[in-house]
């Protein structure tokens, strides 16, 4: 199940991989990108996959967050107990990313 919500000029897809509606974790996880647009305000998109695997049992619920910016694309993928724990991980990762790009462009 894939939902899009469009935020002045800034995309949120949320993608449920193996599961109905969770309207708390996608609400969640469009917040936690919002953040990112705090990080690097020329956020174009950010596309969040979230995912659980069955064999495994402490690690199983899996986040990837696209975030696009003009001329690049970054990627951070983590596991952890809960969905929200794996989407806080890659918003930590995704804000190392977006930090260092835009003292690289600057």
């Amino acid at each position: 199940m894939t939902k899009a919500v469009v935020n002045d000029a800034f995309n949120v897809k949320v993608t449920l991989r193996h599961s109905h509606s969770h309207t708390n974790i996608e609400e969640y996880a469009r917040n936690a990108a919002l953040v990112l647009t705090r990080v690097f305000p020329a956020l174009i998109s950010c596309h969040v996959i979230l995912d659980h695997q069955k064999n495994d049992f402490e690690k199983n619920k899996l986040a990837e967050i696209t975030a696009h910016v003009p001329q690049n694309i970054f990627v951070a993928k983590e596991a952890g107990a809960s969905y929200e724990q794996a989407i806080d991980n890659c918003v930590e990762a995704l804000s190392r990313q977006l930090l260092r790009y835009k003292e690289k462009t600057q």
